[in-house]
């Protein structure tokens, strides 16, 4: 292989590449980047052999050819070389090195065999379509606060994606809880057949689309398989194996019948909470919520440090209540509201909230009470 390719785009490429590199593993040949050099590429892809990443970079090829080295090694290189530099890859067949030059700067790096490095294997997709970047951005960054990180819940650890109709709406659904809050983000239906049943987005494949969703304005092709779920941009292509398991009926735990509604600034809302939260010392961090007519009084009780109390003002008219949330539940809540206000729904101290974002009709929340 002999390739020359400009240290700003490999550095991008190797960002996205090595991210999903495991730090400790027990398969030397996964702590490495498979790198192929031909036509006027040069591919990186990387696996932890349930995500793979596939990344492409204009290159001048001189000569093709592949070859896998240390992704977090390379990755540290390219980082440190010369802004703008030019940087060119060479090995011979006979090599176990691949050389790296730059300026002034000459690195080689150990290699391992190429056919020791595991592909994900390519399949039919049962179901293909395309969508803007901020869409999708939109489905798992308002959802992904509330996937659950418990091994014994395993279904839980990701997000459920699915189609179904509401209100003779057809709608792509986005759904994830750890059983104490609930996030459900709805858009419309891109064209997906009804007998697409729906499928759990792995916890680590949602944290790493960002690297796939950087701009907003790409479209963003989307395959879905009955095990895998591929998502490519133009030069970005990751795939993921899916979550075995089947997702709860979440829709018994959504409230239909709260009726005490309570309509709050969110900037507000989560000041307040932030603050009388920061005299609590326990994990749970309880804060009570005590609503009359137009007013809304926070308290938190800690046995070291003592007590907090504010008061805000609340577009409230229904009976007086007292309820007590997770603080840190509450501010996540609130972070994902993108308009001025929103709406908590209460009906006693013991049933769950439901809160909506007033701007935004395709999401709702759920967070469950605690006893304070």
């Amino acid at each position: 292989m002999i390739a020359r390719v400009e240290q700003i785009e490999l550095l991008k490429a190797m960002a996205r590449v090595q991210s999903i590199v495991e730090r400790r593993t027990t398969i030397p040949i996964l702590s490495n980047v498979l790198i192929e050099a031909k036509e006027s590429y040069l591919y990186f892809r990387t696996t932890d052999l349930d995500i793979e990443v596939l990344d492409k970079v204009k290159a001048d090829i001189d000569r093709p050819g592949s070859l896998t080295v240390g992704a977090n090694t390379l990755y540290e290189i390219v980082r440190k070389l010369p802004e703008g530099s030019e940087v060119q890859f060479s090995s011979d067949q006979d090599s176990s090195q691949l050389g790296i030059v730059a300026s002034r700067s000459k690195f080689f790096l150990s290699t391992l065999p190429k056919e020791d490095f595991p592909i994900m294997a390519s399949e039919e997709y049962d179901f293909e379509f395309s969508m803007k970047a901020k869409i999708i951005k939109r489905l798992f960054d308002k959802s992904k606060f509330a996937m659950s990180s418990e091994e014994t819940r395993y279904y839980l650890n990701g997000v459920y994606l699915h189609c179904c109709i509401e209100e003779e709406k057809k709608l792509l659904r986005a759904v994830a809880t750890d059983g104490h809050r609930l996030a459900q983000i709805d858009i419309e239906n891109p064209g997906l057949q009804d007998k697409f049943s729906g499928i759990i987005v792995p916890k680590k494949t949602v944290s790493e689309l960002r690297m796939i969703l950087e701009n907003e304005n790409d479209d963003i092709s989307i395959s879905i398989s009955s095990n895998k779920i591929r998502f490519s941009n133009s030069s970005l292509t990751l795939t993921s194996k899916i979550v075995d398991g089947t997702f709860p009926d979440y829709k018994r735990v959504i409230p239909l019948n709260n009726e005490k509604r309570m309509k709050v600034n969110a900037l507000e809302f989560y000041e307040a909470v932030d603050r009388v939260s920061t005299v609590s010392t326990e994990r749970s961090r309880a804060v009570k919520l005590s609503l009359s007519n137009g007013k809304l009084h926070l308290s938190v009780t800690s046995p070291e440090n003592g007590k907090a109390e504010d008061e805000i003002l609340v577009d409230y008219d229904s009976e007086e209540l007292e309820i007590g949330f997770n603080a840190r539940y509450l501010q996540e809540l609130t972070s994902q509201v993108d308009g001025k206000d929103v709406e908590f729904c209460f009906k006693s101290s013991g049933d769950p909230a439901l809160m909506r974002d007033i701007d935004d009709e395709g999401s709702i929340f759920v967070v469950m009470p605690m006893r304070v």
